[in-house]
């Protein structure tokens, strides 16, 4: 077997770091060595100065790249030899080559296997490395608090860029440097090594070493200092926070300020709970359990039964969505918040100094209060492209998220534009209402950021309920008025004219951004509000949580952000945290139900994520078969050879509850042997997660111990 170049290089390492301490050879570069030889060492350096300079910068870089002892000795000879100039330069660019080598001997041998190992772990010390690792490495190198050699080491298994590690070793050494050169040239009355640097020089050092961190202090505090130049700043405040929405990211917020007992005010213009509650997720998963109780009634022979026949009226399946918010409605409400001590204002909040927010009451009433810091989590809305003809429909012919609710007769024929997951699943849901639906993508797939086995068994579904996919084509137009609607598409230089009686848009959502202050301020956004990863805006004490600050638009994560919006808008500059993505769940709730966590294989792929895949089929499970619903999968991803996982894809039914098993592991470091070791009851779903596991197991079964043991149980047998 043909052994890997980096088990070469470890053994030659080995058989270096053996040769030099089995030999003793350390004591050639010891002070007393050197003391002893340096009337010799000084002849040879005047006969031959050239070769001189060029061995001791030879030896010096062995040394140093090989982490041996001795270098400080060495710098002290460079001092006596060369004197304080050229020692210095020998010395500053031989040491600073050195570690670099050992630093790249380090990333080589250890620094893939680190990163694919602990890099979840690692994810905010790289996220750290990458925006200050010059400034972190550069005080390591000026205060000698651990030795040089395990900073080139550790710094080796990090994301740290080799050129920055080499200029910040550069010239953060050469302080140091200077010190022990100039000792050396002073050699003979030099007793230890200990002696050289002075409480008073380790001092300095460590101020020259605190030094760029202070000062990057300072320019953030001159950058704030320029934000708030022309506001000025109450001497009392009437708040600690105010938070503007009143969606998840607000309530939750809202929530911790209170719970903490920092005095807060909550502005919601419209109604309590945001999106999710109103016009979200609550009416859609409402309106998907009346749908798929339909769908049930027409597999009635699945189940058993003859045959079965159900009366709807359509107008009342969405009364009860309505029904369903009304029963949610008091988690959200006015009088729970205010119950837990948030001052709940309804109205309209309008930034008007970094530490003031203007509210215009409901009932007229205009109020202005000053607060410490602001939290926006004002949320998003629907996108509406700008098709030609599209702004012409009336309010029950262009659908969307937000007013598809009010609808009380059913569109004979919807179109639906888009194909993730909000137009997915009221694809679906319409069809099933009985709606003749056709769903319009322009992507090559629906479902697009999933792996594409995962867009085809859904599209597959959709097709065989009698739903019209039309992936690849792009709307150009809508035309026509009355009853007879038609919107034109596009597709390999070919039109189609799709007639319609509504059409659904879901095409994405875009931030609130305009009508509360935030461009008359001067806050900066983007797509949405721009925020660093503590969720800070330009303006330090103003904070962004939820659709209005991305990276994700979901409920949990808006959640999720807030509690970090909460403690750092109410702590900082005390403490503050910066916000953690790396586990991050969502589901789509079409049927099959889709649901991830982490990574799936399209962006393992596209990311050159090293991953092994480990897939147990729905089809086999025992409560699956029993349930009728024995389709779909469980994929996971994990590290080649080990048991810790990378992203996990679930389809099936009840995906998205399945997936908590695996968002717990992957929070937690769990691997897929604990899970397998783990109960889980029979029958249930959940049992797939255990069988996916076994499926990682039989595939990594130590096959060499199996043959011995295959052996034993032979020669028991007589």
């Amino acid at each position: 077997m043909r052994l890997d170049k980096r088990w070469w290089l470890l053994m030659g390492l080995v058989l270096l770091l053996a040769l030099f301490f089995g030999l003793d050879l350390g004591r050639f570069l010891s002070l007393a060595a050197i003391k002893s030889s340096q009337a010799d060492l000084q002849a040879w350096r005047a006969g031959q100065p050239v070769l001189a300079a060029l061995l001791f910068f030879v030896g010096y870089v062995a040394v140093t790249a090989l982490s041996l002892p001795g270098a400080a000795a060495m710098t002290l000879a460079a001092g006596a030899l060369f004197g304080l100039g050229w020692g210095t330069l020998i010395v500053s660019f031989a040491s600073s080559l050195g570690a670099t080598l050992a630093f790249l001997a380090a990333r080589w041998l250890l620094g893939g296997w680190v990163q694919s190992r602990f890099g979840d772990r690692l994810a905010a010390l790289n996220a750290g490395i990458e925006k200050d690792g010059g400034f972190y490495l550069f005080t390591l190198r000026l205060v000698p608090v651990l030795p040089f050699f395990v900073i080139n080491l550790v710094m080796g298994v990090t994301t740290l860029r080799t050129w920055t590690f080499y200029w910040v070793s550069q010239v953060g050494m050469l302080a140091g440097t200077l010190v022990y050169v100039n000792a050396g040239t002073q050699l003979a009355r030099i007793e230890s090594l200990s002696g050289i640097v002075s409480p008073g020089v380790l001092g300095s050092l460590a101020l020259l070493g605190v030094f760029p961190l202070v000062t990057r202090k300072a320019v953030e505090m001159f950058q704030a200092r320029k934000v708030y130049a022309r506001f000025e700043k109450p001497a009392r405040f009437d708040r600690n926070l105010i938070v503007i929405g009143g969606g998840s990211a607000g309530l939750v917020t809202a929530y911790i300020a209170a719970a903490i007992k920092a005095k807060v005010t909550l502005v919601e213009k419209h109604a309590m709970g945001g999106d999710c509650l109103n016009t979200g997720c609550v009416p859609s998963k409402a309106l998907i359990r009346s749908a798929k109780f339909l769908s049930h009634v027409q597999r009635a022979k699945e189940f058993g039964m003859r045959g079965a026949t159900v009366d709807f009226d359509f107008g009342e399946v969405m009364e009860r969505v309505q029904r369903v918010i009304q029963e949610i409605e008091p988690h959200d409400s006015v009088q729970r918040y205010t119950a837990l001590g948030v001052d709940v204002a309804q109205g309209t909040a309008r930034i008007v100094s970094p530490w003031a927010v203007e509210i215009t009451h409901h009932d007229g009433r205009v109020q202005t209060l000053t607060t410490r810091a602001i939290v926006v989590a004002a949320g998003a809305r629907p996108f509406v492209p700008p098709i030609p003809g599209l702004a012409s429909l009336g309010p029950h012919e262009l659908l969307t998220s937000d007013n598809v609710w009010q609808l009380r007769q059913r569109p004979e024929r919807l179109v639906v534009l888009g194909g993730g997951p909000i137009g997915s699943e009221l694809t679906q849901t319409f069809a099933r209402l009985g709606s003749k639906v056709t769903q319009v993508e322009m992507l090559p797939r629906i479902l697009v950021r999933e792996d594409p086995e995962v867009s085809e068994l859904v599209a597959e579904r959709f097709r065989a309920e009698g739903i019209t996919v039309l992936t690849g084509h792009k709307a150009v137009r809508v035309q026509g008025g009355g009853l007879e609607k038609v919107l034109v598409v596009e597709a390999d230089g070919h039109e189609k004219h799709i007639p319609f009686d509504a059409i659904l848009v879901a095409v994405g959502r875009v931030a609130n951004l305009k009508g509360y202050g935030l461009e008359e301020l001067g806050v900066t956004t983007g797509r949405t509000v721009d925020v660093n990863g503590y969720l800070q805006t330009n303006f330090p004490n103003i904070y962004a949580a939820g659709d209005v600050a991305g990276p994700y638009q979901f409920t949990h994560t808006a959640a999720h952000q807030a509690w970090y919006a909460a403690v750092n808008a109410l702590f900082d500059p005390f403490k503050k945290f910066r916000a953690d993505y790396r586990v991050i769940p969502w589901a789509t709730f079409v049927e099959p139900e889709v649901a991830r966590v982490g990574l799936n294989e399209l962006e393992a792929k596209e990311g050159k994520i090293p991953y092994e895949v480990t897939v147990y089929g729905l089809d086999d499970l025992d409560r699956a078969i029993a349930d009728s619903e024995a389709h779909g999968f469980v994929k996971v991803l994990t590290v080649p050879g080990k048991d810790r996982i990378l992203g996990v894809t679930i389809v099936g039914e009840h995906a998205g509850d399945l997936l908590a098993e695996y968002v717990l592991a992957m929070k937690h470091s769990i691997g897929l042997n604990k899970i397998l070791g783990t109960i889980h009851t029979y029958p249930t779903l959940a049992e797939a997660n255990k069988y996916a596991a076994g499926n990682w197991k039989r595939a990594h079964a130590p096959q060499a111990l199996l043959a011995w043991v295959e052996r034993f149980h032979a020669w028991r047998r007589g």
